[in-house]
């Protein structure tokens, strides 16, 4: 299963009805939680997400709103006994402060988690690699791929007699009696999903965005405070919009929204000026599907 959970959706201060930020992304037997706000393991519980569910911990970057929630996670998997290690991404520059998060309080430590600080763009584990922010404290927003892989196709495969146990055997040989493997299969593109957090528009939102099946990106600020936005290293709705059209982005999904702003429906308004593609506005709780796989890759 791929779904992202929506963990809480307001940005440097939460409201009546957003919590601070926090997202899960179950990708088939691995879960990223990314940015856990303050108050992120309630939310967990409301949305029936158990600190055992979690593999993987990234944050954009240190400032409050997206790490407040990392002591009672880091807590709660020590009080949970999680058996397997938690690997904890985050730059380098806030080593600091993740470590002053680790151990807020005292406490039994029986997680195994697995620091890995990172100072420049490229991969920090398999399928997932990061790329600089630009944002008045160091940031780095993350990129999840899938492998390129093949899709059978069921016609071409019935034509040359190509039946049951068969097909793996093309499949692991590569040709079978004479027909190559290329001759009843498509080439399938891996899913890529984009986690992209507190930034002005930089080189780095565009390669993070590059069609994504899913961009999960701030949009702090409407248009019309423009530039109060770039001042304070945020995007715009129209902004991230923008991103997803240029870059063939399917599902766009905006969050971090400033307290400012009581209307969610002003969000889809400008984002569906520029975008024509699935939207979501992002609501606490909410759960929202990776889209399947594609015969091929949207142009960007």
């Amino acid at each position: 299963m791929r779904e992202l959970t929506v963990l809480g959706t307001a940005s440097q201060a939460p409201t009546r009805t957003r919590h601070h930020n926090g997202y899960f992304l179950r990708w088939d037997a691995e879960g990223y939680l990314f940015d856990p706000g303050e108050g992120s393991q309630r939310q967990m519980l409301l949305a029936g997400i158990p600190a055992s569910a979690i593999t993987r911990l990234c944050l954009t970057h240190l400032h409050g709103d997206h790490c407040l929630g990392v002591p009672g996670v880091l807590q709660r998997i020590s009080l949970d006994q999680v058996a397997h290690p938690v690997h904890a991404h985050f730059p380098a520059s806030g080593h600091e402060y993740f470590r002053r998060l680790r151990y807020a309080s005292s406490y039994l430590e029986r997680g195994d988690i697995v620091e890995h600080p990172h100072a420049a763009d490229g991969p920090v584990a398999p399928g997932l690699s990061v790329a600089r922010l630009e944002h008045p404290v160091e940031a780095f927003g993350y990129r999840l791929t899938e492998p390129d892989g093949i899709r059978m196709l069921p016609d071409e495969l019935a034509r040359h007699g190509i039946t049951g146990p068969r097909v793996r055997e093309i499949q692991a040989r590569g040709s079978l009696d004479g027909v190559d493997l290329a001759r009843v299969s498509a080439p399938r593109p891996g899913q890529v999903f984009a986690f992209v957090m507190d930034t002005r528009l930089c080189e780095g939102v565009f390669a993070l965005a590059d069609r994504a099946d899913m961009l999960v990106v701030e949009s702090t600020f409407l248009h019309g405070e423009a530039d109060l936005a770039h001042a304070y290293g945020h995007l715009t709705a129209r902004e991230a919009a923008t991103v997803a059209r240029e870059c063939g982005v399917r599902t766009l999904v905006l969050t971090h929204f400033s307290q400012r702003y009581t209307d969610p429906s002003a969000f889809v308004r400008e984002a569906r000026e520029v975008f024509d593609g699935e939207l979501v506005v992002a609501e606490d709780l909410m759960r929202v599907p990776v889209p399947p796989r594609t015969a091929q890759r949207a142009p960007a």
